[in-house]
């Protein structure tokens, strides 16, 4: 027996009311999609208060973002490079400096082959290798540190000598520091002390421990007034009379951080575009050309992991810190450039355009960067600034890893990372300091971003299991600073996802399994 089915469709009609949002809530989702778009809604105040209320959105301002930055802190270990590999590029550097390097087998091996140079190839840095008498204290230090500077003096001839201290030195209380005075004396070859071990939090701190060294040697501006009048009288007479114009009067502004003579003398160019003179750099190619420092000179840095250099240069020095954001990235670099003229009372001129300009010729990168997230896990101590810069290409930083954070010295730096993510309509990133590499490791899968920045040591693995990623040593030894280096530094992020989309193409994403 079949059951007899009603086919009959019949719509009914009640007389009640019914509870719902209003039509115009799709103004809360149309104004994110239409990014170019603005919608004006015509009503009353109840309109307004629904906008407003129920759904969270204020209709008289941007949108509401956290503007509260935060710095962590964990405990655990992080891995990253020996600080005295800070030798590779200051030897290079320095022009007229030798490197010697006090510690073990391990050190020369380092130095050999994870940076690729070869220490047996007559560079200007050796290895002064400790022994087993040298640790038990059977052997004189000064003796055979005595040998090897009358050695290098006769080979090399060099303006000065800089001692890098290791772990080893440090653990059995080598006094470097005591022999320095005694045989600089001796030979009459400066001897200089940097005790960069692997005690520091990220390996270029390396680079602020002889700097901050360095900076005891430079000349003081009271004894070198003389030598300046000289110097200007031939300026003037070398120099054509329309050039002299060129700059504004002001004190003197040092420099200080290593960088290639190309990308230096790009600062230079920038800061001579504003009438700003550029007194000298610290480092500078030769260690005879030391900028002279006193209480009337200003300083800037132009790298984030020099706060100890900054630290000596304000207290012993008594120079004038100028805080500004790090010149990485064009809106970094306009930043650091408005403030170093706010400081002279210069107005700059044209910095609003050459930004726009160099923005222009990165479309293609943005385009691509859009919307992609990225995880620093911390190896340089360049994390904030990069952070700051990619955000401010669209990217989505869900956290900035970082070995060691000087609030003071970064101040500018995280002021300008807040506004820019706050301009960018973003959340404030989770800022973790001394991250745990086995939290981090969880986050990121739990967050699957794009692209980690990391260290070597957590490259592999993390490719293995899809995860797009980049060493962030790459960024260290790259050329970043500045308007004409900010492509470089995208070329250097979007590589890893140009790969990973290639891969996902051919359907290799994973090696291994989540």
């Amino acid at each position: 027996m079949s059951v007899k089915i009603d086919e009959t469709l019949t719509v009914e009609c009640e007389t009640g009311n019914y509870h719902t949002f209003c039509p115009i809530s799709c103004v809360s989702w149309l104004y994110q999609k239409i990014e170019d778009s603005f919608f004006l809604v015509v009503g009353t105040k109840t309109c307004g208060y629904f906008l407003q209320n129920a759904l969270g959105v204020m209709i008289f301002a941007e949108p509401k973002i956290d503007e509260t930055l935060t710095v962590e802190c964990e405990t655990g270990n992080y891995h990253t490079f020996c600080p005295i590999s800070c030798v590779s590029w200051l030897y290079q550097k320095i022009e007229d400096s030798f490197f010697l390097v006090v510690g073990t087998k391990t050190c020369g091996y380092f130095l050999q082959n994870a940076l690729g140079v070869m220490i047996f190839a007559e560079p200007r840095y050796a290895m002064a290798e400790l022994e087993e008498g040298d640790i038990s204290a059977q052997l004189n230090d000064y003796e055979g540190l005595k040998k090897l500077c009358i050695r290098i003096r006769k080979d090399r001839d060099p303006s000065v000598i800089i001692w890098i201290g290791t772990c080893t030195t440090e653990i059995i209380k080598m006094d470097l520091e005591g022999m320095a005075p005694k045989l600089e004396w001796e030979i009459g070859i400066p001897i200089l002390v940097a005790r960069a071990n692997g005690l520091d939090y990220a390996f270029t701190q390396g680079e602020d421990t002889v700097l901050a060294a360095m900076a005891h040697r430079c000349p003081e501006t009271e004894l070198s007034v003389h030598e300046r009048k000289e110097t200007i009288q031939n300026f003037l007479t070398s120099r054509k009379k329309e050039e002299l114009v060129e700059y504004a009067i002001h004190p003197s502004l040092v420099l200080f951080g290593s960088l290639p003579s190309s990308v230096a003398s790009q600062l230079n160019l920038e800061l001579k575009r504003q009438s700003v003179k550029v007194s000298g750099w610290l480092p500078a190619q030769k260690y005879k050309d030391l900028p002279s420092l006193g209480d009337e000179v200003y300083v800037c840095g132009v790298h984030p992991f020099l706060s100890r250099t900054a630290t000596t240069l304000i207290r012993r020095e008594k120079c004038q810190l100028i805080g500004a954001p790090f010149p990485i990235g064009p809106d970094g670099t306009r930043a650091w450039i408005e403030k170093i003229c706010a400081v002279f009372g210069v107005q700059p001129q044209g910095l609003e355009e050459r930004e726009e300009q160099i923005w222009a010729s990165l479309k293609d990168y943005l385009d691509l960067l859009h919307g992609k997230s990225v995880f620093f896990t911390g190896d340089n101590l360049l994390e904030a600034s990069l952070a700051r810069f990619l955000i401010r290409c669209g990217m989505i930083v869900h956290e900035i890893g970082i070995p060691y954070m000087d609030k003071r010295y970064q101040a500018a730096e995280l002021s300008l990372l807040r506004d820019t993510c706050i301009k960018m309509c973003v959340p404030i990133p989770r800022i973790v300091e001394k991250p745990d590499n086995s939290n981090q490791i969880r986050r990121i899968r739990e967050l699957q971003p794009d692209l980690a920045i990391t260290g070597m040591a957590h490259a592999n693995p993390l490719e293995a299991r899809g995860i797009s990623t980049k060493w962030s040593v790459e960024f260290t030894f790259a050329q970043i600073h500045g308007f004409a280096n900010a492509k470089d530094v995208l070329e250097l992020v979007t590589r890893p996802l140009r790969r990973h989309k290639n891969l996902e193409d051919l359907g290799r994403t994973t090696l291994v399994g989540k």
